[in-house]
């Protein structure tokens, strides 16, 4: 029976058999241990210290201990591993499922990782090398070498006799991929399928030829994609010759969403690779000094701008006082536009509603929030200075600097896209500085025409 922690149970629990661990008593401690869920297993082997997790792998078969591995972060593995003798190493990573072997390898240095596939067993260090084989980030690279392939020919009966005996080393057996004698892929079933049918049934009577599948080479986004759109839990990965080569579940779509919607937050706040806590001061200010001495530069034409329009300055002073606002008004619509536009491109909805209908949506939806914050500004101009002028003067310039900015902010992400680049490289520090800019010559290019009259 698997033990369910909740908030009252959790710290009492963990209590009993951090206790069992320390008093070495192994019994109460694998019985307590083994009767959690695996995540649950992870927690409480966090908890302990160096000294008790050495009583948990002398308590643990390679077997057991694999899963409670599985379940922790990479730099995690990465400390635990060093505390593992040899043997018993090369028998953790020979019982957990090659993707997640090679997800942790692929952070280790190449000398590491040939000491460790040398020390496993060769059909599993195989998988692994295959998988290590690919570019990261395609669908080669994240798939499960641990499926279950049956033939056409086969029956019902043949098939439930393989998942008794294949079954518990697959990652997932919902799903049932058939091959042709050259393993490609020719058709599907599934578990509900299998149960349903007569015993004596061929597969090939009850299977699925619509295959939706993934080519090797593909990047995990779009696989990450195609499961969430098809609902899946699994998807074939294949070969250029529609050889059937592994599988990619769900759980590793969860993790590669994760991943992506990492990396385009760190992109969209241009500080890629440093929203990590565990780096250092020294390791995240690396990774961000780049951008930010890059939009120093940006800010210093901006100042050149304002140095332009010294005269319009001088002559009315107070429209310097508008020049944040207007700035900051422009650059969080740009953004917000940019937040619009990069959605679109990840769930392809900007393919379905069209390129023109999207930029025209969000000039109106700039416009429409520059005529309220407009309104609203010059209204507050005319009552506290009594210049209706002015007000009309600002009011227009953050009318206009909206809608070019809600353009911008859409327009520099397609752009991007369609340099095969990241659309989140168009960052939001990188956006609003240059709608700063823009929104600034707006404001002067106004405010002189209308110099006269101020």
């Amino acid at each position: 029976m698997m033990v369910e922690l909740n908030d009252n149970t959790r710290e009492e629990y963990i209590h009993q058999i951090v206790k069992a661990a320390i008093e070495a008593d192994i019994d109460t401690f694998r019985t307590m241990f083994l009767e959690l869920h695996p995540k649950d297993q992870t927690d409480v082997f966090l908890h302990l210290e160096e000294s008790e997790r050495k009583r948990v792998y002398e308590s643990l078969s390679p077997d057991e201990f694999a899963e409670v591995f599985e379940g922790l972060e990479v730099e995690e593995q990465k400390e635990i591993a060093l505390e593992l003798n040899d043997q018993y190493a090369a028998d953790v990573f020979n019982n957990m499922y090659a993707d997640d072997v090679a997800n942790f390898l692929a952070e280790l240095k190449q000398d590491n990782v040939t000491d460790i596939l040398k020390a496993m067993d060769k059909e599993d260090a195989a998988d692994v090398r295959e998988l290590l084989a690919y570019d990261e980030e395609t669908a080669g690279s994240i798939m499960t070498k641990e499926f279950i392939a049956i033939r056409a020919e086969d029956t019902v009966s043949d098939v439930i006799e393989l998942l008794r005996r294949e079954g518990p080393d697959a990652e997932t057996i919902y799903y049932l991929y058939v091959v042709d004698a050259n393993d490609r892929l020719a058709g599907v079933t599934s578990i509900r399928d299998l149960i349903t049918s007569v015993s004596t049934a061929k597969i090939e009577d009850i299977m699925s030829t619509r295959v939706v599948s993934v080519n090797e080479k593909t990047d995990q986004e779009e696989v990450a994609q195609l499961i969430q759109k098809y609902d899946f839990l699994a998807a074939p990965v294949v070969s250029d010759e529609n050889v059937l080569l592994g599988i990619v579940t769900v759980d590793d779509v969860l993790d590669v969403l994760e991943e992506e919607a990492t990396e385009d937050l760190g992109e969209i706040t241009a500080s890629r690779g440093s929203t990590d806590v565990s780096l250092t001061s020294f390791q995240a200010a690396k990774k961000r000094a780049p951008w930010i001495i890059m939009l120093m530069f940006f800010g210093l034409i901006t100042a050149e701008v304002i140095g332009t329009f010294e005269e319009t300055l001088e002559t009315v002073v107070l429209l310097a006082a508008f020049i944040p606002m207007i700035m900051g008004s422009a650059g969080n619509t740009g953004t917000q536009s940019l937040a619009v536009s990069v959605r679109a491109l990840a769930t392809g909805t900007i393919e379905k509603r069209g390129l023109s209908k999207t930029i025209l949506r969000e000039f109106a939806t700039g416009l429409m929030i520059g005529v309220m914050s407009g309104a609203v500004i010059a209204l507050l101009l005319a009552v506290f200075y009594q210049d209706l002028l002015l007000g009309g003067v600002v009011g227009i310039s953050i009318i206009l600097s909206l809608g070019v900015a809600s353009v911008i902010g859409t327009t520099i992400p397609l752009i991007i896209n369609k340099l095969h680049l990241d659309p989140a490289i168009a960052s939001g520090p990188f956006i609003t500085t240059l709608n700063d800019l823009i929104s600034l010559m707006i404001y002067f290019s106004v405010a002189t025409s209308l110099i006269q009259y101020l």
